[in-house]
C-alpha cells in the first residue's frame, strides 16, 4: 500500500519552500494514499489539510494537530468517525462520499467544541431515517450540516424526539453492519477467484506443457511471434470487459479493487513499452560491406559549402539554439562525418576527402548552429598572374582587383617532367663596384700598399 512519506510532502510543500515543520496547509489529494501516518509528528503547525480522493480507510495520526482547523478527507474509504479529539481547533470537518455506516460513531465528534460545519452527503448513513435529527441532537455546537444551516426550532424538535431517533438509527445500523459483513466475504471470494485464474493461466502457459509442445514452441518462436502478440491483446480485451461489465456493489473492497485492477494494467503497459524500446533494433550507419550511409534521425537542417579560397568544407547544422553543447558529439572521418545529438546519429557522406584532425567545430553565437571547419586532404596550390615590369603599380593593383572579380583561380599542377626550374644561384648579376661612393677610394690603397 501507499503511505505519506516525507518526500511527497516536500513535493507538496513548494510553497514553503519544501519546509514541512512549519507547514500551516498541505494538499495531499489524488495521490492513491492507501494509509494516512507521520503527518502529526512532522508537521505540527498544520491549519488546513486535504486529503481528498484517495483511498485512506481510517482516519488515524492526525489526533495530536491541535491547530488543525480545516480536515478535507472527501472521496475514501472511511466507514467510522474517529480519532478527532485531539484536534482541539477543528472548525470543518469535509466527509463527503465515504462509506461512514455506523452513525453513531459522530458522538465521537462531541469533544471537539469549536466544530461549526460538518459534512456527511454521499455516505450510507445519510439514507438513514432520522439521519439530521440525530445528527443535529448529537453535535449541539454544530451551526451547518450538508451545507443546510441548522436552525435553533430544528435543534429543539431534534432533542426532544432524540430517544425514539436513536433507538431507529441504532436498529439501521445493526442492518447496515450486517450487510457490509456478507460484501466483504463477497469481495474476498472474487479477489480469491481472480488470483486462482491467473495462477492456472500462469501454469498453463510455463509449467504443465508437454516436452515436446515445449520444443515445438521453441522451434516456431519466431513464427508465431506476431500471432502471440494478437491472442494476448485479444484475451485482455475480453478480460477488461469481463472486469468492468460484471455488476458489483459500490464498497470500500470494490473501490480499492479497481485502483489495484488498473495500476496492474498500466504498469503490464510500461513494461510492454519497456521491452519494446529494449528489442528496438539499432539503427545502422555504417553497412556490412562497409559503406556509409547518410542518416539524419534527430530531422535538423543542415548545408554543406565548399570554401575554395581557404581549400574546406564547412558543414553547417541547425541544432536546437538552447541545446546544451555537452549533448553534441562529433566525430570527423576522412571520408564522412557523424554528429550525435542528443543520442540521435547525424551522419553525412563528405563529396571529398577531409583531414580529421585539422577540423574545428563551434557553435555559432547568433543562431546556436553547430559549425565544423574541415581543411580538404588535397592541397591546391594557387598561381599568381605575372604582371609585366613596364605596367605600373597602379595598373597592377587594378589587374590584381579585376581577377578578383572574375573570380576565376589557375590551378597549377607541379610535374618535374614538364617544367624545368631555375638556377637560384644565377638569379643576382654582379655588379662593378667602381663609382659607388666610398668604394673609390679602394684601388688607391690597393697601389699604396704595392710601394
Amino acid at each position: 500500500f501507499l503511505s505519506v512519506t516525507e518526500d511527497l510532502i516536500r513535493r507538496c510543500a513548494e510553497h514553503n519552500n519544501c519546509e514541512i515543520f512549519s507547514l500551516e496547509e498541505i494538499s495531499l489529494h489524488q495521490q492513491e494514499i492507501e494509509k494516512l501516518e507521520y503527518i502529526d509528528k512532522w508537521c505540527r503547525d498544520l491549519k488546513i489539510l486535504y486529503l481528498q480522493n484517495n483511498l485512506i480507510p481510517k482516519i488515524e495520526n492526525v489526533g495530536k494537530l491541535k491547530k488543525l482547523e480545516y480536515l478535507n478527507v472527501a472521496l475514501n474509504n472511511i466507514e467510522k468517525i474517529e480519532n478527532l479529539e485531539g484536534c482541539e481547533e477543528l472548525k470543518k470537518l469535509d466527509l463527503t462520499a465515504n462509506f461512514i455506516g455506523e452513525l453513531s460513531s459522530i458522538e465521537a465528534l462531541k469533544y471537539n467544541i469549536h466544530l461549526k460545519e460538518l459534512f456527511l452527503v454521499g455516505n450510507p448513513c445519510t439514507e438513514f431515517e432520522g439521519y439530521r435529527q440525530f445528527v443535529v441532537a448529537t453535535l449541539q455546537q454544530l451551526k451547518c450540516l450538508d451545507s443546510i444551516e441548522i436552525e435553533r426550532s430544528e435543534r429543539i424538535q431534534a432533542l426532544q424526539n432524540y430517544p425514539e431517533v436513536k433507538q431507529k438509527i441504532r436498529k439501521q445500523e445493526q442492518d447496515y453492519l450486517l450487510k457490509r459483513a456478507r460484501e466483504k466475504e463477497e469481495a474476498q471470494r472474487r479477489v480469491q477467484e481472480r488470483k486462482d485464474k491467473k495462477q492456472k493461466q500462469m501454469e498453463s502457459k510455463l509449467g504443465l506443457d508437454s516436452p515436446d509442445s515445449l520444443q515445438d514452441k521453441e522451434n516456431h518462436q519466431a513464427q508465431e511471434h506476431g500471432e502471440q502478440e494478437t491472442w494476448r491483446t485479444s484475451e485482455d480485451d475480453e478480460e477488461d470487459r469481463r472486469f468492468w461489465e460484471e455488476p458489483t456493489p459500490y464498497t470500500p473492497e470494490s473501490r480499492l479493487e479497481t485502483h489495484r485492477y488498473i495500476e496492474e494494467k498500466r504498469r503490464a503497459k510500461e513494461n510492454t513499452r519497456e521491452s519494446k524500446k529494449r528489442e528496438k533494433p539499432v539503427r545502422t550507419l555504417i553497412t556490412p560491406e562497409g559503406k556509409v550511409l547518410n542518416v539524419n534521425v534527430p530531422k535538423l537542417h543542415f548545408s554543406l559549402k565548399d570554401d575554395e579560397e581557404n581549400n574546406q568544407l564547412i558543414l553547417d547544422l541547425a541544432v536546437y539554439r538552447h541545446l546544451d553543447t555537452s549533448l553534441l558529439e562529433v566525430d570527423v572521418q576522412p571520408t564522412y562525418i557523424r554528429v550525435m545529438v542528443k543520442g540521435k546519429p547525424f551522419q553525412f557522406v563528405l563529396p571529398e576527402e577531409v583531414k580529421p584532425d585539422s577540423s574545428s567545430a563551434k557553435r555559432s553565437q547568433t543562431t546556436g548552429h553547430l559549425v565544423v571547419s574541415m581543411p580538404k586532404a588535397k592541397e591546391i596550390i594557387l598561381a599568381k598572374q605575372k604582371v609585366p615590369t613596364s605596367i605600373k603599380h597602379s595598373d597592377c593593383n587594378t589587374l590584381q582587383k579585376n581577377a578578383r572579380r572574375s573570380g576565376q583561380i589557375d590551378k597549377l599542377e607541379v610535374d618535374a617532367s614538364k617544367y624545368s626550374f631555375p638556377d637560384v644561384t644565377k638569379i643576382i648579376q654582379e655588379k662593378e663596384r667602381i663609382g659607388q661612393g666610398p668604394i673609390r677610394l679602394q684601388p688607391e690603397k690597393i697601389t699604396e700598399a704595392k710601394k
